[in-house]
Protein backbone atom coordinates (compact mmCIF):
# COMPACT_ATOMS: atom_id res chain seq x y z
CA UNK A 1 0.00 0.00 0.00
CA UNK A 2 1.55 3.34 -1.17
CA UNK A 3 2.01 6.47 1.61
CA UNK A 4 0.22 9.49 0.46
CA UNK A 5 0.88 12.66 1.23
CA UNK A 6 -2.71 14.77 1.24
CA UNK A 7 -1.72 18.65 1.71
CA UNK A 8 -1.96 22.13 0.06
CA UNK A 9 -1.89 26.34 0.98
CA UNK A 10 -5.37 27.37 1.79
CA UNK A 11 -5.01 25.65 5.01
CA UNK A 12 -6.89 22.94 6.87
CA UNK A 13 -10.69 24.07 6.87
CA UNK A 14 -10.45 24.63 2.98
CA UNK A 15 -13.06 22.49 1.31
CA UNK A 16 -10.30 21.92 -1.35
CA UNK A 17 -8.49 19.59 0.70
CA UNK A 18 -11.62 17.98 2.05
CA UNK A 19 -12.32 17.21 -1.75
CA UNK A 20 -9.18 15.91 -2.21
CA UNK A 21 -8.96 14.15 0.81
CA UNK A 22 -12.22 12.37 0.00
CA UNK A 23 -10.95 12.02 -3.75
CA UNK A 24 -8.32 9.25 -2.85
CA UNK A 25 -8.49 8.36 0.50
CA UNK A 26 -9.01 4.68 -0.51
CA UNK A 27 -5.90 4.77 -2.29
CA UNK A 28 -3.30 3.69 0.08
CA UNK A 29 -2.26 5.15 3.30
CA UNK A 30 -3.42 8.80 3.30
CA UNK A 31 -1.98 10.91 5.78
CA UNK A 32 -3.18 14.80 5.21
CA UNK A 33 -0.59 17.89 6.59
CA UNK A 34 -1.85 21.10 6.05
CA UNK A 35 -0.96 24.43 7.12
CA UNK A 36 -2.76 25.79 9.98
CA UNK A 37 -3.93 28.88 7.96
CA UNK A 38 -3.68 29.98 4.99
CA UNK A 39 -0.35 30.42 3.15
CA UNK A 40 -1.16 31.39 -0.56
CA UNK A 41 1.66 32.82 -2.83
CA UNK A 42 4.32 30.95 -0.59
CA UNK A 43 6.07 28.70 -3.20
CA UNK A 44 9.15 27.22 -1.94
CA UNK A 45 9.76 28.95 1.67
CA UNK A 46 10.30 27.18 4.45
CA UNK A 47 10.40 28.32 7.81
CA UNK A 48 13.95 29.11 9.54
CA UNK A 49 13.58 31.66 12.08
CA UNK A 50 10.91 30.06 14.11
CA UNK A 51 10.25 26.87 15.83
CA UNK A 52 7.00 24.54 13.99
CA UNK A 53 4.74 22.57 15.66
CA UNK A 54 2.13 20.14 14.08
CA UNK A 55 -1.36 19.91 15.85
CA UNK A 56 -3.32 16.99 15.49
CA UNK A 57 -6.98 17.61 14.55
CA UNK A 58 -10.07 15.43 13.72
CA UNK A 59 -12.46 17.12 11.49
CA UNK A 60 -15.55 14.89 10.79
CA UNK A 61 -13.63 11.35 9.79
CA UNK A 62 -10.40 12.94 8.55
CA UNK A 63 -6.95 12.79 10.77
CA UNK A 64 -5.84 16.36 9.95
CA UNK A 65 -1.66 17.47 11.09
CA UNK A 66 -2.02 21.14 11.31
CA UNK A 67 1.45 22.73 11.06
CA UNK A 68 2.24 26.79 11.46
CA UNK A 69 4.31 26.62 8.88
CA UNK A 70 4.64 26.47 5.04
CA UNK A 71 3.78 23.48 1.82
CA UNK A 72 7.32 23.17 1.98
CA UNK A 73 7.69 22.96 5.36
CA UNK A 74 4.96 20.43 5.44
CA UNK A 75 6.95 18.31 2.72
CA UNK A 76 9.86 18.27 5.18
CA UNK A 77 7.80 17.31 8.37
CA UNK A 78 5.82 14.78 6.68
CA UNK A 79 9.14 13.08 5.62
CA UNK A 80 10.97 13.31 8.82
CA UNK A 81 8.25 13.72 11.70
CA UNK A 82 5.06 12.59 10.54
CA UNK A 83 5.01 9.71 7.93
CA UNK A 84 8.56 8.72 7.57
CA UNK A 85 8.08 7.61 3.96
CA UNK A 86 5.97 9.07 1.35
CA UNK A 87 5.60 7.60 -2.15
CA UNK A 88 3.25 10.21 -3.77
CA UNK A 89 2.49 14.17 -3.13
CA UNK A 90 -1.26 15.04 -4.44
CA UNK A 91 -1.66 18.76 -3.15
CA UNK A 92 -4.77 20.99 -3.45
CA UNK A 93 -7.45 21.74 -4.37
CA UNK A 94 -5.93 25.06 -5.22
CA UNK A 95 -9.11 27.57 -4.53
CA UNK A 96 -8.33 29.80 -7.85
CA UNK A 97 -6.20 28.67 -10.92
CA UNK A 98 -2.41 27.97 -10.74
CA UNK A 99 -1.76 29.14 -14.29
CA UNK A 100 1.45 30.64 -15.75
CA UNK A 101 5.33 30.89 -14.79
CA UNK A 102 4.61 33.49 -13.13
CA UNK A 103 2.08 31.85 -10.99
CA UNK A 104 3.48 28.54 -10.55
CA UNK A 105 6.49 29.74 -9.41
CA UNK A 106 4.73 31.62 -6.46
CA UNK A 107 1.94 29.27 -5.10
CA UNK A 108 1.89 27.00 -2.02
CA UNK A 109 -0.26 24.41 -4.04
CA UNK A 110 2.71 24.07 -6.59
CA UNK A 111 5.61 24.53 -4.47
CA UNK A 112 4.71 21.81 -2.39
CA UNK A 113 4.48 19.56 -5.34
CA UNK A 114 8.12 20.97 -6.39
CA UNK A 115 9.03 20.38 -3.14
CA UNK A 116 8.34 17.01 -2.92
CA UNK A 117 10.14 16.32 -6.36
CA UNK A 118 13.30 18.02 -4.94
CA UNK A 119 13.03 15.05 -2.77
CA UNK A 120 12.78 12.69 -5.17
CA UNK A 121 9.00 12.25 -4.40
CA UNK A 122 6.18 12.22 -7.37
CA UNK A 123 4.20 15.69 -6.68
CA UNK A 124 1.08 16.79 -8.38
CA UNK A 125 -0.74 20.17 -8.00
CA UNK A 126 -4.39 20.36 -8.56
CA UNK A 127 -6.34 23.71 -9.00
CA UNK A 128 -10.16 25.02 -9.82
CA UNK A 129 -10.28 28.33 -11.29
CA UNK A 130 -13.17 29.38 -8.60
CA UNK A 131 -13.39 32.80 -7.16
CA UNK A 132 -14.12 31.50 -3.39
CA UNK A 133 -14.12 28.57 -1.85
CA UNK A 134 -18.07 29.44 -1.23
CA UNK A 135 -18.48 28.99 -5.10
CA UNK A 136 -16.65 25.03 -4.95
CA UNK A 137 -18.70 24.16 -1.60
CA UNK A 138 -22.29 24.80 -4.33
CA UNK A 139 -20.72 23.31 -7.29
CA UNK A 140 -21.35 19.89 -6.82
CA UNK A 141 -21.08 18.70 -10.30
CA UNK A 142 -17.51 19.87 -10.57
CA UNK A 143 -16.43 18.41 -7.01
CA UNK A 144 -17.71 15.39 -8.94
CA UNK A 145 -16.04 16.22 -11.93
CA UNK A 146 -12.55 17.11 -10.13
CA UNK A 147 -12.72 13.96 -7.59
CA UNK A 148 -13.12 11.08 -10.58
CA UNK A 149 -9.99 13.28 -12.12
CA UNK A 150 -8.09 13.17 -9.45
CA UNK A 151 -8.81 9.85 -8.62
CA UNK A 152 -7.65 8.41 -12.14
CA UNK A 153 -4.22 10.29 -12.23
CA UNK A 154 -3.31 8.86 -8.55
CA UNK A 155 -4.42 5.29 -9.88
CA UNK A 156 -2.12 5.42 -13.27
CA UNK A 157 0.36 6.74 -11.08
CA UNK A 158 0.26 3.98 -8.23
CA UNK A 159 -0.08 1.32 -11.18
CA UNK A 160 2.31 2.99 -13.74
CA UNK A 161 4.50 4.80 -11.73
CA UNK A 162 5.40 8.10 -12.44
CA UNK A 163 6.23 9.31 -16.36
CA UNK A 164 9.84 9.81 -16.95
CA UNK A 165 11.14 13.30 -17.52
CA UNK A 166 8.78 14.98 -15.56
CA UNK A 167 9.20 16.57 -12.10
CA UNK A 168 5.46 17.93 -11.40
CA UNK A 169 2.65 17.43 -13.14
CA UNK A 170 0.16 20.70 -12.68
CA UNK A 171 -3.29 20.00 -13.15
CA UNK A 172 -5.72 23.08 -13.49
CA UNK A 173 -9.67 22.72 -13.60
CA UNK A 174 -12.24 25.07 -15.49
CA UNK A 175 -14.77 27.08 -12.56
CA UNK A 176 -17.13 24.99 -14.77
CA UNK A 177 -18.54 21.83 -15.95
CA UNK A 178 -19.69 22.34 -19.95
CA UNK A 179 -20.69 19.33 -21.80
CA UNK A 180 -17.92 18.12 -23.81
CA UNK A 181 -15.39 19.44 -21.37
CA UNK A 182 -11.96 17.78 -22.58
CA UNK A 183 -8.30 17.11 -20.39
CA UNK A 184 -5.86 18.96 -22.43
CA UNK A 185 -1.73 18.91 -22.43
CA UNK A 186 -1.11 22.65 -22.29
CA UNK A 187 2.29 24.96 -21.93
CA UNK A 188 2.11 27.65 -18.79
CA UNK A 189 1.82 30.68 -20.47
CA UNK A 190 4.76 33.07 -19.20
CA UNK A 191 2.51 35.48 -17.33
CA UNK A 192 -1.06 35.46 -16.31
CA UNK A 193 -1.63 39.33 -14.75
CA UNK A 194 0.00 42.45 -15.67
CA UNK A 195 1.12 43.44 -12.25
CA UNK A 196 0.24 46.77 -10.67
CA UNK A 197 0.83 48.06 -7.61
CA UNK A 198 -2.09 50.64 -5.82
CA UNK A 199 -0.92 53.45 -3.40
CA UNK A 200 -3.16 54.05 -0.81
CA UNK A 201 -2.76 56.91 2.69
CA UNK A 202 -4.70 55.33 5.82
CA UNK A 203 -6.43 57.88 8.24
CA UNK A 204 -2.69 58.44 9.90
CA UNK A 205 -1.74 59.67 6.31
CA UNK A 206 0.64 56.86 6.34
CA UNK A 207 0.92 55.42 3.15
CA UNK A 208 0.84 51.33 2.50
CA UNK A 209 0.45 49.85 -0.73
CA UNK A 210 -1.59 46.58 -2.35
CA UNK A 211 0.12 44.14 -4.93
CA UNK A 212 -2.59 43.90 -7.51
CA UNK A 213 -3.24 42.37 -10.98
CA UNK A 214 -5.25 42.83 -14.38
CA UNK A 215 -5.47 39.62 -16.45
CA UNK A 216 -3.34 39.56 -19.40
CA UNK A 217 -5.27 38.59 -22.59
CA UNK A 218 -4.29 34.39 -23.26
CA UNK A 219 -2.53 33.35 -25.70
CA UNK A 220 -3.73 30.15 -27.33
CA UNK A 221 -2.30 26.75 -26.37
CA UNK A 222 -1.48 27.70 -23.02
CA UNK A 223 -2.71 26.65 -20.13
CA UNK A 224 -4.35 30.12 -19.15
CA UNK A 225 -5.96 30.17 -22.56
CA UNK A 226 -7.16 26.16 -22.01
CA UNK A 227 -8.53 26.73 -18.37
CA UNK A 228 -10.05 30.17 -18.49
CA UNK A 229 -11.28 30.67 -22.45
CA UNK A 230 -11.71 26.84 -23.13
CA UNK A 231 -13.06 26.05 -20.32
CA UNK A 232 -11.37 22.74 -20.56
CA UNK A 233 -8.60 21.13 -17.91
CA UNK A 234 -4.80 21.72 -18.45
CA UNK A 235 -2.47 19.16 -17.68
CA UNK A 236 0.98 20.81 -17.49
CA UNK A 237 4.16 18.78 -16.95
CA UNK A 238 7.04 20.63 -15.10
CA UNK A 239 10.61 19.95 -14.95
CA UNK A 240 13.13 21.53 -11.92
CA UNK A 241 15.40 22.00 -13.90
CA UNK A 242 16.64 25.64 -14.66
CA UNK A 243 19.68 24.81 -16.59
CA UNK A 244 19.54 26.38 -20.19
CA UNK A 245 18.87 23.61 -22.99
CA UNK A 246 21.17 25.56 -25.05
CA UNK A 247 24.33 27.85 -24.57
CA UNK A 248 23.66 31.02 -26.71
CA UNK A 249 25.69 32.19 -28.92
CA UNK A 250 25.02 35.65 -27.49
CA UNK A 251 25.74 34.44 -23.88
CA UNK A 252 29.04 33.11 -25.04
CA UNK A 253 29.88 36.60 -26.41
CA UNK A 254 28.47 38.51 -23.25
CA UNK A 255 30.22 35.73 -21.30
CA UNK A 256 34.09 35.95 -23.35
CA UNK A 257 33.64 39.78 -22.60
CA UNK A 258 33.07 39.16 -18.99
CA UNK A 259 35.81 36.70 -18.92
CA UNK A 260 38.15 39.30 -20.52
CA UNK A 261 37.35 42.28 -18.65
CA UNK A 262 38.41 40.46 -14.97
CA UNK A 263 41.66 38.55 -16.33
CA UNK A 264 42.65 42.46 -16.20
CA UNK A 265 41.61 43.33 -12.66
CA UNK A 266 42.36 39.65 -10.81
Amino acid sequence: MKNILVTNDDGVYSPGLRLLYDAVKDLGRVFVVAPEVPKSASGLGLTLHKPLRITKLILDDMVVYAVNGTPSDIIHLALHVIAKKIDLVVSGINIGDNTSVQVILSSGTVGAAAQAALEGIPGIAFSVAVGSAEELEVNFELQELIKRTVRVFVREIIEHGFPRGVDVINVNFPAEVRKGIEIKVAKAAKLRFTEYVERRVDPRGKEYFWLYGYPKEPEPGTDVYVVLVEKNIAVTPLRLDLNVSTISEDFKGFFERISNNLRLLL
